[in-house]
């Protein structure tokens, strides 16, 4: 299966209702609109008297016809000769109280207010007073989610230092963990040397999770003393990576509340003693986003941003309850790039981000 399929399988499944919204929503501007008046019938004129006529002369037996051919069946031409069937799809004409529906029902997808606000007057820009169906509106909105989406779909930038440090940060159960080890998977299978630095010193759990996936994709797992320095941990990960020639190292870090400034001082402790074994570093600093928290991601967004210089995001667990609207608002909100999402546990659940196929996904539209 694809991941296109997985992604709308999944996606439209578990979570957006938007293309339900938006047959619901046709439907009732067709249950609303006036029915066409009804034409009498014009009356029948009187018949006329019959004239008197001479007996008929006898007539001859007559000579059977041959039975019609039955007609062809309806639409077997415009089939063989490729034409489309008539769209009998039911239509609404586009003014403003479909317009406000269709604001409502993004809004509704966790795609925020001012995001939906834009999304559906570039829909209407042009359209007003169209009579529409629900695939056309499907295709129109998927343009235009795509539109805002394609600046920020961008992969994780290689960089020619050595090692590549990649730091991973994120709330309590977004899926950073899971996230490094896939993506220490698919770049050990591109032919990239991989470490990962098992930062999150305070969960053993997250530890051995790491190290199965370390074990599965025959990369070095670093680890320390449950409860040590998670940046001691980092700046040791760093030297190793160095004497190994490692180009690439992923540092996972414990999941921190952002509201939690004790916590969130800790990782901005991890970044300072980074830059003291190499200034540059971070070179990336990746942002876990768990979908199912719908608008609170942005919130999350600005928090990570100011301590750590978040430069790109993944966004996981669109699989689950998420109504994924809010990756189009995080895109028209920040700019970041969106460099991968995820619809799963498996190694082949997360990908590179593609605006178009997520766009058509979310409105419930084939590739």
């Amino acid at each position: 299966m694809s991941f296109f399929s997985k992604l709308k399988d999944r996606l439209t499944r578990s979570s957006s209702k938007l293309e339900q919204g938006l047959d619901a929503i046709v439907e009732e501007g067709v249950e609303d609109a006036p029915a066409e008046p009804e034409i009498p019938p014009a009356p029948e004129p009187p018949a006329p008297e019959p004239e008197p006529q001479a007996p008929p002369a006898p007539r001859p037996e007559p000579t059977p016809e041959p039975e019609p051919a039955p007609a062809p069946r309806a639409g077997l031409l415009d089939r063989i000769m490729g034409r489309p069937a008539p769209d009998t799809a039911p239509r609404r004409v586009l003014d403003d109280e479909m317009l406000e529906q269709l604001e409502e029902l993004l809004i509704a997808s966790d795609m925020g207010v001012d995001t939906a606000q834009r999304v559906a007057a570039n829909m209407a820009e042009g359209r007003m007073g169209r009579r529409l169906s629900t695939p056309e509106i499907k295709r129109i909105m998927a343009t235009e989610i795509a539109r805002i989406m394609e600046p920020v779909a961008r992969p994780m930038p290689l960089t020619p230092q050595r090692p590549q440090v990649v730091l991973v940060v994120g709330v309590n159960g977004s899926g950073k963990t899971t996230t490094i080890g896939k993506l220490a998977s698919q770049f050990r299978a591109a032919g990239k040397s991989v470490v990962i630095a098992a930062g999150d010193t305070f969960r053993a759990a997250a530890v051995e999770q790491l190290q199965v996936w370390g074990d599965r994709a025959g990369v070095p797992v670093m680890v320390a003393p449950q409860g040590s320095d998670p940046a001691s941990l980092a700046f040791d990960a760093i030297t190793r990576a160095e004497a190994e020639g490692a180009d690439l190292l992923l540092i996972d870090t414990a999941g921190r509340l952002s509201n939690r400034a004790d916590l969130m001082e800790e990782l901005a402790k991890i970044v300072r003693v980074i830059r003291k074994k190499d200034p540059t570093a971070p070179h990336n600093t990746l942002l876990v986003l768990d979908a199912t928290t719908g608008q609170n991601a942005l919130t999350q967004v600005e928090v990570f941003q100011k301590l750590s210089d978040v430069s790109g995001l993944v966004m996981t667990k669109l699989d689950g309850t998420a109504k994924g609207g809010v990756l189009v608002a995080l895109a028209d909100r920040f700019g970041l790039p969106i460099h991968a999402i995820g619809v799963g546990e498996q190694i082949d659940d997360l990908d590179a981000f593609d605006p178009e196929e997520f766009a058509a996904a979310l409105v419930g539209l084939d590739a």
